[in-house]
């Protein structure tokens, strides 16, 4: 199954950037951008890709290890950017960028443990994907829009282990369907 590590953001902090989300998908050029749903907005921690059924186990408890190493966070929703020249724009977030970072190492180190091909390491940048391409688009005036925006502060209390099943449908606009297939507390607490 394909799998990834994350940090989920509450409710009332994806009503707020589905509000947010609103008002950038009226902005010149939004209709060339495939816009992210709202089950898909979360932070990645660490991307597994393709994990063999009897991996799983082990992952996860190495995942509730590195869970329970660090404490909750506070975390928001804050400002934006883009990827690839417009192929992926995101908003970021303020607050606890270090513990995140921290969670997104040890997520990393978990994979690499449970035998999981991870690839190149590379520092964490904290984003959510709002909207991707396959081409390079203009995002420039959502990124500007994203500038000022700010949600809500929230703690950052479990890391989720995620499961995605891409689109076989072929239907333009299909999203992924996201499915939690473990949750462990920051801390052990809870």
């Amino acid at each position: 199954m394909r799998l990834f590590a994350a940090v989920l953001p509450p409710p009332e902090v994806a009503d707020e950037l589905a509000a947010e989300v609103a008002l950038l998908r009226r902005l010149p050029g939004a209709d060339g951008l495939r816009w992210t749903g709202r089950p898909g907005w979360h932070f990645t921690l660490a991307f597994y890709g393709e994990v063999a059924d009897d991996v799983v186990p082990e992952l996860s408890a190495r995942l509730e290890r590195a869970a329970h190493r660090g404490g909750p966070f506070e975390l928001a929703l804050s400002g934006g950017g883009q990827f690839g020249h417009g192929r992926v724009l995101w908003t970021g977030a303020r607050g606890g960028l270090p513990a995140l970072r921290l969670l997104a190492d040890r997520s990393e180190a978990a994979g690499r443990r449970a035998g999981v091909a991870m690839g190149e390491h590379r520092r964490y940048q904290a984003h959510l994907t709002v909207a991707r391409s396959r081409r390079a688009v203009d995002v420039r005036p959502h990124v500007d829009a994203l500038r000022d925006f700010t949600g809500r502060t929230w703690t950052v209390a479990e890391l989720t282990l995620m499961r995605s099943d891409l689109p076989t449908s072929g239907v333009p606009g299909e999203q992924p369907h996201y499915e939690p297939v473990g949750r462990w507390p920051l801390g052990g607490a809870g």
